[in-house]
C-alpha cells in the first residue's frame, strides 16, 4: 500500500513537471517570436532635401562672396543613392593686378554609395560619390594692371568695366563624405570634392579665374577642390525590411 502511494506521488509529480515544461516551452516560443518581430527593422526610402550651410556662413562672413546651394538625394537601393546639387555663386577676386567679379549658376548630378554598415535602426552614411557638373556664368573685369619691368614705362592700369557673358564649363568630380542622423529624418553632413575640368569657354585674351560650382581654377590647371557642410531632411515615402 505504501509503495502504491509512492508510485502515485511520482506519477503526479511527473505529470506536474511535464505540464510545467510544456508551459515554459510555450512561453519561450512566445517570447522568441516577440523578440524576432521586434528586431525586424524597417529602412526608410524617400527624398532627402537640404542646403549647404557653409555657403550661407561664408556669404555672411566674406564680403567678396555670395552663394547658395540646394542638395538632394533619393535612395534607390540599400546603399545606392542618386544625388545632385543646384546653386548660384558670386565671387569677387582681387589681387595686385586684377579685380574680377564672377557670377553664375550651376547644377551637378550623379550617385552616392554608402560604405558604412549601419547597426539596427541607425541610418548614417560614410559615402563616396561621383558627379557631372555644368555651369553658366559671366565675368566682369572691373580693373586690371599690366606689369612691366621697363623702368621707363610705369605699369599700365585701367578701370574700364569689361563684361564677358555666356561662359560655360563642364567638369567631373569625386566626393567623399559623411551624413549622420541627429534627429528623426534630420541629417547633418560634411564632404570634400576633387574636381576635374573637362571643357570651358574662355573670354578673348583672358582666363577664367573662378567658375561657379567648380571654384578656383588654380592657374588653369584643370583641377579644383571644394567642401560642404549640409543639413537636410528626409521625406520618408516608404520602408523596406533591413
Amino acid at each position: 500500500m505504501k509503495q502504491q502511494h509512492i508510485s502515485t506521488y511520482f506519477i503526479k509529480s511527473f505529470l506536474i513537471l511535464l505540464v510545467f515544461c510544456v508551459s515554459v516551452h510555450a512561453q519561450n516560443d512566445s517570447i522568441q517570436k516577440t523578440v524576432n518581430d521586434s528586431i525586424k527593422i524597417k529602412e526608410k526610402y524617400g527624398l532627402r532635401v537640404g542646403g549647404d550651410i557653409s555657403k550661407l556662413v561664408r556669404s555672411f562672413l566674406d564680403d567678396d562672396y555670395k552663394g547658395f546651394e540646394i542638395v538632394a538625394d533619393y535612395r534607390l537601393k540599400k546603399r545606392l543613392y542618386i544625388a545632385g546639387e543646384i546653386g548660384t555663386e558670386e565671387k569677387n577676386t582681387v589681387n595686385d593686378y586684377l579685380n574680377i567679379t564672377t557670377k553664375g549658376s550651376y547644377i551637378k548630378g550623379g550617385i552616392d554609395y554608402n560604405l558604412y554598415q549601419n547597426w539596427l535602426d541607425m541610418d548614417n552614411m560614410i559615402y563616396s560619390g561621383f558627379r557631372i557638373g555644368a555651369s553658366s556664368f559671366s565675368q566682369n573685369l572691373n580693373s586690371y594692371t599690366i606689369y612691366t619691368t621697363n623702368q621707363y614705362y610705369p605699369p599700365f592700369s585701367s578701370s574700364d568695366l569689361t563684361e564677358f557673358k555666356g561662359l560655360t564649363a563642364i567638369w567631373a568630380e569625386v566626393i567623399l563624405g559623411i551624413k549622420a542622423q541627429v534627429l528623426t529624418n534630420l541629417y547633418f553632413g560634411l564632404n570634400v570634392q576633387l574636381k576635374f575640368l573637362a571643357s570651358e569657354t574662355e573670354p578673348d585674351n583672358f582666363i577664367n579665374v573662378y567658375i561657379p560650382g567648380f571654384n578656383k581654377t588654380y592657374d588653369s590647371s584643370g583641377i579644383g577642390v571644394g567642401y560642404g557642410y549640409t543639413i537636410s531632411y528626409r521625406i520618408p515615402l516608404y520602408k523596406k525590411d533591413k
